[in-house]
């Protein structure tokens, strides 16, 4: 595995893939077509001093994704809007008439003030006022702590959980797995086309679901030694100390993608392990569009022409093999189902662990979104 440097999100029937400054939006049209547009941008970390400092860059590099991600986000909706019967709304039109063309930022604006509103009172106030009701029954300000961590991260999974059953969402988890085997693929030195993207792993660690699960664990680390009796302040120290948080695991994230350590990969795995619920195998025509969004932007010729001058490595190699395999079964027809992924093989199957195992001290083949919002 070898850094590339690109990483991407799911969008709505699509994919964004950003390397440099530079990020394309690859779509799946309702008429089957793919389009993918490119866009220029300046990111913050060329834009602010203090963008460019670790640990404070991490909040920066949140704020950046976040930003890109909604505007990628309305970009791809906006591909399945009906004009012919849809009818802008009252409060639209005066959108429309007050903002004109700044309309569209914001409502960007708007929906990450909610988001974030929304993100508090559920994954801050929530698990605080649930683990106070047991306040009076535990007096370790370490199990508390404990406790408090265990309750977001348990509704982080119900929540991701419930979301995952509507289709929009299951496509986009489906989509997001494509972009993770892109990646993955590149990395190992594979030439990238759908068999080889295929048999790759859906795993990323410096996935945007990795970054959540880091900031969560390290968070509790955090309260287990700065701790506050008073209920209110304690709700403000948690709002307080987030940039902080948010700026260490960020700097682990970093870490971990440029990085094979048993020791960074141990503590990569529960982020991994997470990804289980937001990444989903995708079918050949995820893939397509994952492939044409990152054309568009990163040239993997060059990189691996200058990263692998003697071909893939062992866990490529292996991959490749299997890919061969998927690509005569898929022509013979004897390959089937949504996904076409590694478990319609035969052999020693290479299943998302596997593929990541510990044989060859691969945790996850990382790549990026937190991603970048991986």
């Amino acid at each position: 595995m070898k850094y590339s440097g690109i990483g991407g999100q799911a969008v709505m029937e699509g994919i964004m893939m950003r390397s440099g400054d530079r990020y394309s939006v690859g779509v799946r049209k309702p008429d089957g077509d793919i389009s993918v547009e490119v866009f220029d941008f300046v990111p913050y970390a060329k834009r602010f001093a203090l963008a460019r400092i670790p640990f404070i860059r991490g909040s920066f590099a949140f704020v950046e994704s976040m930003v890109i991600g909604m505007k990628t986000l309305m970009y791809s909706a906006s591909f399945f809007e009906d004009d012919e019967e849809y009818e802008p709304s009252a409060f639209e039109k005066w959108l429309e008439r007050k903002f004109g063309d700044k309309v569209d930022k914001i409502i960007i604006t708007f929906s990450m003030i909610i988001a974030f509103l929304l993100a508090l009172v559920i994954f801050i106030w929530l698990p605080l006022f649930i683990a106070g009701i047991l306040k009076n029954i535990i007096t370790s300000e370490t199990l508390m702590a404990l406790i408090e961590g265990v309750v977001r991260v348990s509704i982080f999974v119900l929540y991701i959980k419930l979301i995952s059953r509507t289709p929009d969402i299951n496509r986009t988890f489906m989509y997001h797995g494509a972009e993770h085997k892109c990646i993955n693929c590149i990395e190992h030195g594979l030439p990238l086309n759908v068999d080889n993207a295929a048999v790759s792993s859906k795993e990323h660690k410096r996935c945007g679901t990795s970054f959540i699960i880091i900031v969560m664990l390290i968070s509790i680390l955090f309260f287990m030694v700065i701790r506050v009796e008073d209920p209110v302040m304690r709700f403000v120290s948690r709002i307080v100390l987030m940039p902080v948080i948010a700026g260490v695991s960020y700097e682990f994230l970093r870490l971990a993608g440029r990085s094979d350590s048993p020791v960074v990969n141990l503590f990569s795995k529960p982020g991994l392990w997470m990804q289980a619920l937001t990444t989903y195998e995708p079918d050949d025509s995820m893939l397509e569009v994952a492939i044409a969004a990152v054309d568009a932007v990163f040239d993997w010729r060059k990189y691996q022409a200058e990263e692998f001058p003697e071909g893939p490595d062992e866990l490529g190699k292996r991959l490749s093999l299997k890919a061969a395999e998927r690509k005569n079964m898929k022509a013979a027809g004897t390959l089937s189902g949504a996904a076409m992924s590694t478990d319609g093989l035969s052999g020693a199957v290479l299943s998302d662990e596997a593929v990541s195992g510990d044989d060859l001290n691969r945790d996850d083949l990382s790549g990026s979104a937190a991603a970048e919002n991986a």
